[in-house]
């Protein structure tokens, strides 16, 4: 019986990769710029603050030559694209996802995000990311052209690197390996109710304390011997977790440190600086009670999506939608974030709902743009739409913040126009034609 249940249920996972693997969409990664391209008429928004009417943009070899209003364009063998009354957008990015490290979530085969141990600085998600997942092509429909794939688990879960969404391999899609070393602040679990309610351990609240307490002891440990490891130069023994700290103390890898309560992230910087380094704090549900702190401390944050609950039972409740446009109406540099992968298709519509909720709509823009790229350490050749970077943005007939009028009708990754058709769009396109057909 225990044999027959065995072969069922690896028959059933076995189907499932199966249907996954033929309903796949025969998309291919675009070739290289070839020629010069121009694209005259539309709204340019630049994704940093600055909107162009009329606006001209020039891009060559990947990269863009010129943008202005009312721009010439130049004549020659030129490929000329009318964009009169539509926007064009900088290719959003998606920070700190599990996306291309995750496909089918009830086949633990395809799941490759998150490793055993507290410990894991020597893991690279870069090697992991997986460009033949049939993800990244939805996204690439609502504007999301780059995203920051990212391991979990763990007190160090280890390494991102920023990638482009059309790609043959890892090693094509990669912006910048390595740009991020992941951690999470441990801190001792909150539960409402009375003691001994659902959902509670059978720990007391002093014994998690003290768990707590060691975990943070294990983390100065680990610290303070990778810091002395990365002083020795170049060891007669190499430790692979603390060879892969090496950059994080050279600061060539920025260290993201995950932490929501105003007490743990205090005390996730304060820890940060005692090694020398600016940490980006993601998470950040009560950033905004210590806006002063974090201005005097120069620290960047990753803020949750909007659509969530308060982190506190007294907590406004609507205080998840406003946070983002606080902390950057104050001055701080915010990137937005959703948690997992298909969900990253809403991000634009996640910055659309914070502008709901005080913030600016090209400020908004921002956080899935430049201010994301400034994070991730890319904002010299991509986030926005200005000479010299890559031409990686999209054409939106409508507000592509909106979801009712986000339309993304052509995009370009470093200049090359994408295939913007997906497996969505093909199981759409097959059901309508079923359905037209019977109506015949």
């Amino acid at each position: 019986m225990h044999t027959n249940m065995k072969t069922y249920l690896l028959s059933l996972t076995f189907s499932a990769t199966s249907l996954m693997c033929f309903a796949q969409a025969n998309i291919s990664p675009a070739k290289k710029q070839s020629k010069t391209i121009t694209i005259s008429g539309a709204t340019v928004h630049v994704g940093n603050g600055t909107v162009i009417e009329n606006g001209t943009i020039i891009f060559s070899n990947g990269k863009i030559v010129s943008v202005a209003a009312n721009g010439q364009i130049p004549q020659g063998d030129v490929t000329k694209i009318s964009a009169t009354g539509k926007h064009i957008y900088p290719g959003f990015i998606a920070a700190t996802t599990n996306l291309g490290l995750t496909e089918i979530e009830a086949v633990k085969a395809t799941l490759d995000f998150q490793e055993i141990g507290d410990f894991n600085s020597h893991i690279r998600a870069i090697v992991a990311y997986n460009t033949d997942s049939k993800v990244p092509a939805t996204l690439r429909s609502n504007g999301v052209l780059m995203a920051q794939p990212t391991p979990q688990g763990g007190i160090i879960s280890g390494s991102s690197s920023v990638v482009q969404l059309d790609a043959w391999n890892w090693e094509d899609a990669a912006l910048r390996k390595d740009d991020a070393m992941h951690m999470t602040w441990p801190v001792t679990p909150r539960f409402r109710g009375g003691f001994g309610g659902f959902g509670r351990p059978q720990m007391s609240p002093e014994a998690l304390a003290e768990r707590t307490a060691n975990s943070i002891n294990q983390l100065n440990s680990f610290f303070a011997e990778a810091k002395a490891y990365a002083d020795m130069g170049k060891p007669e023994v190499i430790n692979t977790r603390f060879e892969a700290m090496r950059r994080v103390f050279s600061g060539e890898e920025k260290l993201f440190i995950t932490a929501d309560s105003q007490k743990d992230i205090v005390a996730a910087v304060n820890f940060a600086k005692k090694y020398g380094i600016t940490p980006v704090i993601t998470g950040a549900d009560e950033a905004y009670l210590i806006i002063d702190f974090l201005k005097e401390n120069n620290i960047s944050l990753v803020v949750k999506q909007p659509h969530a609950l308060p982190n506190n039972n007294d907590d406004d409740v609507n205080m998840p939608y406003k946070n983002a446009a606080i902390l950057a109406n104050a001055g701080l540099n915010v990137a937005l974030s959703i948690d997992g992968y298909w969900q990253q298709r809403n991000l634009p519509f996640m910055a659309g709902t914070v502008t709901a909720w005080g913030l600016d709509k090209e400020k908004a823009l921002s956080t899935i743009t430049l201010n994301a790229a400034k994070v991730m350490g890319v904002d010299k050749t991509t986030g926005s739409i200005e000479t010299g970077k890559d031409a990686t943005f999209f054409i939106s007939a409508g507000d592509a913040l909106d979801m009712r009028t986000n339309k993304v009708e052509q995009a370009f990754i470093q200049g090359r126009d994408i295939n913007l058709d997906n497996l969505h769009k093909q199981l759409d396109k097959k059901f309508s034609d079923k359905y037209a057909a019977e109506k015949k």
